[in-house]
Formats: structure tokens, C-alpha cells, sequence
């Protein structure tokens, strides 16, 4: 799709760690650029208007508020997110699988509690960044445990010269990005695709 505003901000404020990171910290998952997040919301909204979605899933911490914001646009429907932990003051009868942490490389517990999703439920998965797709894997175990239909998958930033996204299109489902990374340069070099 190419969102101008995110690929903007991805120019300007995205810091390319090496070939295959870059940090964007500065406006989508740490401090919140508002004005970008609700551009977000209108195109998710616009991209899965002919979908009968009635919850968005994600993963804590980064993609909850992209996810409430879609779900603001999208007429205000619940947001469901997994926890990496099972907490004490957590229903203690949930969904549960490992993923795989991009970030720390080590095996994490995500969980939603089964009250929160079942069947019935037709779902969008959101999520800030796909590159290997691992926490979109463990979102889909749950939905599909939980008996809900995935309606669509989307992603704020989709790194292309990952397996990703490839590999969920391959498995059948419709997985959209606001942009796609195609190429990250050692000098601060962003190629987009499209």
C-alpha cells in the first residue's frame, strides 16, 4: 500500500541499526506519533471495510496502540491482546503458546484468556513490525485453538527481505502493510517497495 505519512516518518525519525534492524522507537512503539497513528487507523479501517471483523488481536506491548487505534476507525470494536506472561490477576484459563522474541532471540509464553476469544469471533491480527512473522504465528495458534476465523493480518511495517509476510501469503491468508521495507542500507539506505 505505501502509507506516505509512515514511510515519512521512517525516513526521517527511523534509526537503521544494521541490515535487518531499525528502530522506530521515535514515533510508533515507544513515544506515539498521534497524527500518524490515526492516518493508520483510516487506512486499516478503508483496507478491511469489506470484512465482517468484530475484534482486532495483538501481541503486548507494541502493537496495542495500533490496535486501538484501528479499532477506533474500525466503528469501535473490543481489542484483545496476548500477555507475554501469564499474571496472577489473570483469568487463569487461557490460550497459550511460545513464540519466538525478535528482540531477546529467547522462547516467550503469550496467552489470552479464553473469555476474550472464541468461537463466533472473526479477527484482524495487528502488529508494528512483521519480519519473521514468529508473534503473527502465535497469534494465529491462538485463534485457531480459540475456534476464530483470522480475517485479515496487517502490519504497520512489513520488512520484505524477511520470510515473513511471504510465508503467511503462501499459507493462505490476507496479510496487508501499510509499507514494506524491501531493503535497510549500513548508511541509513531505506528502500520501500512500490
Amino acid at each position: 500500500m505505501g502509507l506516505q505519512l509512515l514511510e515519512d516518518r521512517i525516513r526521517t525519525l527511523g534509526i537503521v541499526k544494521d541490515d535487518k534492524t531499525i528502530l522506530v522507537d521515535a514515533f510508533l512503539n515507544h513515544r506515539l506519533d498521534m497524527e500518524l497513528l490515526n492516518e493508520m487507523g483510516r487506512a486499516w479501517a478503508k483496507l478491511f471495510a469489506d470484512k465482517p471483523i468484530n475484534k482486532i488481536l495483538t501481541c503486548e506491548a507494541g502493537g496495542i496502540a495500533l490496535a486501538v487505534v484501528a479499532a477506533q476507525h474500525m466503528g469501535g470494536i473490543p481489542v484483545v491482546f496476548a500477555r507475554k506472561t501469564n499474571l496472577v490477576n489473570v483469568d487463569p484459563t487461557v490460550y497459550s503458546t511460545k513464540t519466538l522474541s525478535s528482540s531477546t532471540g529467547k522462547l516467550t509464553d503469550i496467552v489470552v484468556a479464553r473469555k476474550a476469544l472464541g468461537t463466533g469471533d472473526r479477527v484482524l491480527i495487528i502488529d508494528d513490525i512483521l519480519g519473521n512473522g514468529c508473534a503473527i504465528n502465535g497469534l494465529i495458534d491462538i485463534c485457531w485453538d480459540a475456534g476464530a476465523v483470522i480475517e485479515g493480518i496487517t502490519v504497520a511495517i512489513e520488512k520484505g527481505f524477511q520470510q515473513g509476510g511471504a510465508s503467511l501469503r503462501d499459507r493462505g491468508y490476507d496479510v496487508r502493510s501499510l509499507c514494506t521495507i524491501e531493503r535497510l542500507g549500513a548508511a541509513g539506505d531505506i528502500r520501500f517497495r512500490g
